[in-house]
């Protein structure tokens, strides 16, 4: 009897002693990720107002947590950032390592007490069997004591499942704790990362729109800048050709004057060169039989002439002589009127 009392209380101990080790393990965990946010605190300290507009927030365990300022760039906030972001979910990680380790560990304890119970329970019945075997020459009197042994065992097992239950629902209570306070860490880190995001975005927004003003007015600037440029040349070219036109005109009525009034002269025109070459040709061959040949150039061609003459009888005659000469071959001259470009 004495004996399987002491198992009992073994189990007890072991199942007891399994907790506390569970309980320690997480207070011990609790303190590491307290000691670690306190130097985080203390590594990079965060101020309780700030200039840019940042207002700190209130957090359900009393302390107030604010944005960190503007760094000097976008890229160095970027940085660190990043950093915080990693030793969050680096904590974070180490927690539930812990967790599982310390789960891990209980889970065992209970699997080790539950063997001892099975195995106590078993030599229980196994006496029990033997004890009823020779019940037959145990007296009444000691028949009353088994009974009250049994009776007593069986209060014994009652208490021991009410103290594993207990023990249950207290390490269950313990879990139900750690896994709530690395749900609220991770929906703290998961809203600072989105925090943050939301103001690289705001920011990357406002670069995007203000770099897409800027080139809407250098576009407006440039098209403002050809626009003025063609109406400037539009202007030019318009003056330019009402100067053209007026000289055009000034020199057409002084020419018509001159061929009106002054003193009329007549060329004969023997033929109109493609080019200068065919020009050059044609007037060898009349210089060389004697005339005076002048030449002109027109739109059309190089005009070349003989003459002048101030009388139409004497151009007409020189003409004909150029007509029947057949070694010039140039039958089609004709006589004109003339008027010299310096007289024009």
């Amino acid at each position: 009897m004495s004996m399987n009392n002491k198992q009992r209380w073994m189990g007890g101990v072991v199942l007891l002693g399994g907790g506390v080790l569970l309980a320690a393990l997480l207070l011990k965990g609790n303190e590491e990720i307290e000691q670690d946010k306190a130097q985080a605190t203390i590594s990079h300290p965060i101020p309780k107002t700030q200039s840019n507009s940042n207002t700190a927030q209130p957090l359900q365990d009393g302390e107030m947590v604010s944005l960190q300022p503007l760094a000097v760039d976008v890229e160095t906030e970027k940085r660190l950032l990043e950093e915080q972001r990693l030793a969050r979910e680096k904590a974070v990680a180490e927690q539930e390592a812990r967790a599982a380790e310390f789960l891990k560990m209980q889970q065992e304890a209970e699997a080790a007490a539950a063997r001892k119970a099975a195995e106590e329970y078993a030599a229980l019945n196994a006496r029990r069997s033997s004890e009823q075997e020779s019940s037959d020459n145990i007296p009444p009197e000691l028949a009353e004591d088994d009974k009250a042994k049994a009776q007593r065992l069986a209060e014994e097992k009652r208490k021991l499942d009410e103290k594993k239950k207990a023990e249950q629902q207290k390490q269950d209570q313990l879990k139900s704790d750690a896994e709530k306070k690395l749900a609220e860490e991770k929906r703290k880190a998961e809203a600072e990362k989105k925090a943050a995001e939301d103001k690289r975005k705001a920011e990357a927004d406002k670069k995007a729109a203000e770099e897409k003003r800027k080139a809407e007015a250098e576009k407006k600037a440039a098209e403002d800048k050809r626009k003025a440029e063609a109406d400037k040349k539009a202007a030019d070219d318009k003056k330019r050709k009402a100067e053209e036109d007026a000289k055009k005109k000034a020199e057409a009525e002084k020419a018509r004057d001159l061929m009106e009034n002054g003193d009329k002269k007549w060329m004969v025109q023997v033929a109109l060169a493609a080019n200068q070459a065919n020009a050059d040709a044609v007037v060898s061959k009349l210089r060389a039989k004697g005339y005076k040949v002048t030449t002109s150039s027109t739109s059309k061609g190089i005009r070349i002439m003989v003459g002048p003459a101030k009388d139409r009888d004497v151009a007409d005659a020189t003409r004909k002589k150029i007509s029947s000469d057949e070694s010039l071959n140039m039958k089609s001259a004709w006589v004109i009127d003339w008027v010299p470009l310096d007289q024009r």
